[in-house]
């Protein structure tokens, strides 16, 4: 398949660029100026150059926290842009698979939640991603929405490289024990979607294998959860730890209010194609190893003269 992706710097889209290769996809994958989600004209101009098999939307605004000052923006690259998109693979009748969040949930009530539970998001960016999804839904039947969580992975800026730097240069970190998901490594997700889009060019408009799908690592933690295992892992390997002590969220408060439990239950993508969410922990200890092999001994990730 000729599969164009929207972005090209972002975790997913550089995990992807690595992994459809693999299976004999060519990839072209575009960020801005030549794909740019504030501008529908260029979108479509770009889709019908690239004539691509399938499509898939790895470009957002993912600033949770600076959305609440730049709503009209989030809301331009996460709902119209994504709505832009759809409307051109709708063009050519092509599938879509468009990525979306945990945060369009509140996380206030009971879990893990559902495709169809209620959402209700608690910031700019959770709302600017669900009316994303519901512009892609509308613009084509033959898209897939794959919401996930917390992804991370040896590239770009997310809580594990957050979490190592913080720990090279501290000697003790409080993290957040009273928000509930779980990791999704960049890696894993690529696999995912590698194995999705050879399913999706043969099933019609209204096939229960578009729609929305709950994707996510498991198994379920906290933030601080997830900082304990990141450190264990990163004794292990010699390099240096802080303290970690937990905190309720009240005492890290950010402009952008996050949902409290917003775990996802990925039963149904299991169901309808075969895929299963992967342990977050093995991810975790073959993400550091890679880390490991690329310092060569030089030290501590996130530190001075450590990995980029």
């Amino acid at each position: 398949m000729r599969v164009l992706i929207a972005g090209r710097t972002g975790q997913l889209a550089r995990a992807l660029l690595d992994r459809l290769p693999r299976d004999g996809h060519e990839v072209v994958a575009l960020g801005r100026p030549e794909l740019d989600l504030c501008d529908p004209a260029g979108i479509a101009r770009a889709v019908e150059r690239v004539a691509p098999d399938a499509v898939v939307n790895a470009a957002a605004y993912t600033a949770v926290d600076r959305a609440e000052t730049e709503p009209a923006l989030a809301f331009t690259v996460n709902a119209d842009g994504a709505g832009w998109l759809a409307r051109a693979a709708a063009v050519r009748d092509i599938p879509l698979v468009h990525l979306s969040t945990d945060y369009v949930f509140a996380g206030d009530g009971p879990a893990p939640l559902g495709e169809d539970a209620p959402t209700g998001p608690l910031n700019v960016y959770g709302r600017s991603k669900l009316a994303g999804e519901e512009a892609v839904l509308a613009a084509h039947p033959r898209s897939l929405v794959l919401r996930t969580a917390w992804v991370c992975g040896p590239h770009g800026t997310n809580f594990l490289r957050t979490m190592l730097r913080l720990g090279a240069e501290r000697e003790r970190l409080s993290v957040v024990s009273d928000q509930f998901g779980a990791p999704t490594f960049a890696d894993d997700l690529a696999d995912a979607i590698a194995r999705l889009l050879p399913r999706l060019p043969s099933r019609p408009a209204g096939d229960p294998g578009f729609g929305v799908f709950h994707l996510t690592g498991m198994p379920h933690t906290s933030w601080h959860g997830f900082a304990e295992a990141i450190f264990a892992e990163a004794r292990a390997r010699g390099w240096k730890v802080p303290a970690l002590t937990a905190i309720p969220s009240t005492h890290y408060p950010t402009p952008a209010q996050r949902p409290g439990d917003a775990r996802l239950d990925c039963e149904r993508i299991e169901r309808v194609h075969g895929i299963r969410a992967l342990d977050w922990r093995v991810s975790l200890a073959r993400c550091l190893d890679a880390l490991q092999e690329e310092l060569g001994g030089r030290g501590t990730p996130g530190a001075a003269g450590g990995a980029p």
